[in-house]
This record gives C-alpha cells, sequence and structure tokens, in this order.
C-alpha cells in the first residue's frame, strides 16, 4: 500500500459513503422490497468484505453502488459525488469471468482494451498491462488466448484487467465462486497481494463465511431480505496472512463462529430492525 492510501485509511477518509438504500422491484405479484435501508462507509486503501445468506441482495446492492441499478431510495457516494451512473474511477470484477472475456483477444489485448477505450495513451496502456499482469502472475502469457487458459487463469486476467484501469475503488462479485478449492486458495492470496501491493481500496461480496475473515479488514453481515446490515465487524488479524497458518490461529477460529452465528440469525430475519444492528469496531 503506498504511502499516501495508507495515510488516508489510518486517518478514516471515507472512500464510498452508502446511504439509507432501499431497493424495490416491481412485480406482477406487487412490489418486493429487495434491500431495505442499507447505510455503511468504505475507507480508502481498506479490504471490506459483504456477506450475508442466499438472496440476501449482496448482488442487488452491487448493481446500485456501481451505477448499473437506481436504488429505489437514498444514495451512494463516491469521494463525495453521488454516484447516478458507472462512474470512471471504479471497476468491477464478476464470478462468469468467461463471459467478461473476449475469446478472440489474446490477455494482453483483453487487459488493454478498458484502458484504450478511455484515451490512455499507448505507452502507458503497456506500461500498465505489463504491471497487472505480473501483479496476478501471468507476465508469462500476454499472447495467449483466454480459451487456452484455466478458469483461475482467466480470472486472473479479469482481475489484471480492473487493476490496470487504476479504479480509486474495486468491486468483486463473488469472484471465486466458480473455481475450486485450490484454485480459489491461491486467487484468495493473490488479490490481497494486488490490493495490498497497488494501494486499492476493495469491496468483496461472498456468500463464503472464511474466506469474508481470511480476506477482509472489515466484514459486514448482512440480513436476508428485505437486507439492513446486521454488523459490522473489525477483523483483528495480522495484516500478513497465510492460509494455513491465519486460518490455524483461535482469533480467526472465535472470528469465524462469530459471523457463522450471525448468518444463522441472518437467515430467520423478518423484517423487524429493532435490537438488530450492532457494531464492533477492530481492536487496533
Amino acid at each position: 500500500m503506498s504511502a499516501d492510501v495508507a495515510a488516508g485509511s489510518a486517518a478514516g477518509e471515507v472512500l464510498l459513503s452508502v446511504q439509507g438504500v432501499q431497493k424495490v422491484y416491481r412485480t406482477e405479484k406487487g412490489p418486493f422490497e429487495a434491500v431495505r435501508d442499507l447505510t455503511f462507509d468504505v475507507h480508502r486503501g481498506e479490504f471490506t468484505c459483504l456477506v450475508g445468506p442466499s438472496g440476501s441482495g449482496k448482488t442487488t446492492l452491487l448493481k446500485v453502488i456501481s451505477g448499473l441499478m437506481p436504488a429505489t431510495s437514498g444514495r451512494v457516494l463516491l469521494d463525495g459525488e453521488v454516484i447516478d451512473g458507472p462512474p470512471k474511477n471504479m471497476a468491477l470484477v464478476f464470478q462468469e469471468y468467461g463471459r467478461s472475456l473476449y475469446p478472440w483477444l489474446r490477455v494482453a489485448d483483453n487487459v488493454e482494451l478498458p484502458l484504450k477505450t478511455s484515451g490512455v495513451p499507448k505507452p502507458e496502456r503497456r506500461r500498465r498491462v505489463a504491471e497487472a499482469l505480473d501483479a496476478v502472475g501471468l507476465a508469462h502469457v500476454p499472447t495467449s488466448y483466454p480459451w487456452q487458459l484455466s478458469g483461475g487463469m482467466q480470472q486472473r486476467v479479469a482481475i489484471a484487467r480492473a487493476i490496470a484501469y487504476q479504479p480509486e475503488i474495486l468491486l468483486m462479485d463473488e469472484p471465486f465462486a466458480a473455481v475450486d478449492a485450490q484454485t480459489r486458495a491461491d486467487l484468495e492470496d493473490l488479490v490481497r497481494s494486488a490490493a495490498r501491493r497497488l494501494g486499492l481500496t476493495v469491496l468483496f461480496v461472498t456468500h463464503d463465511i472464511d474466506e469474508s475473515v481470511y480476506l477482509g479488514e472489515r466484514v459486514i453481515i448482512l440480513s436476508s431480505s428485505p437486507t439492513i446490515v446486521l454488523e459490522d465487524l473489525g477483523i483483528d488479524l495480522p495484516d500478513e496472512r497465510d492460509q494455513l497458518e491465519t486460518r490455524s490461529l483461535p482469533d480467526f477460529v472465535d472470528l469465524r463462529r462469530h459471523v457463522y452465528a450471525q448468518i444463522q440469525k441472518a437467515k430467520s430475519y423478518t423484517g423487524d430492525t429493532e435490537g438488530v444492528r450492532t457494531v464492533r469496531t477492530p481492536a487496533r
């Protein structure tokens, strides 16, 4: 993490602010309230995870945050500006990485494409592409096609494309759900390392409890629909993390147990907000 980013994070500078967001869908059976009242901030340089039971509105929320879908009420601000469409300084990585890559373009060309459409000069494009591919361990395959790569490597290409864009914030929607367990562990370490190395702010959506605790500096636990924040949990684990050592720590086990208990509570949530929202700050 760069000194500027680290200083901003330490000072509590808010980069993304979600304020009272509600999303109601109109259906043939009447209105369906997917998201009721979501309020939280993400600080600059922070790795924040959103976790909740299936159907808890995580993807809906991410679409609202990214400007792909309007909120019914409430607002989202990035750098103090209200989001009313896809922001230029935000990048997204989705679960279905195969659909986001162009099979007729080589790896480097896939990574370069958003930079080209944004008018970044060619020398700068080449520098960013090389840096991004190196950051995700793909510096050796720039001329390969996506269909020549494994699923895990294709997802690395999607991540490289996002970080080459140099966004202020990176949104990730269950990006590792479609890969095997070993590849998933490798990608978890890769994205955490890349975020720290490049000073990225990350909002990472997952349904995996262990993944949220392992990756995050904070874990925001969502209820089932209509969605609210059940808890904003600080993750007091070492900054340097290892799949074997970190997951064996008593603190990790305690945090995992706590999040699991909250997820079970979330499944039985009935829409009553009385006494349900709690905040636990990290002891750093």
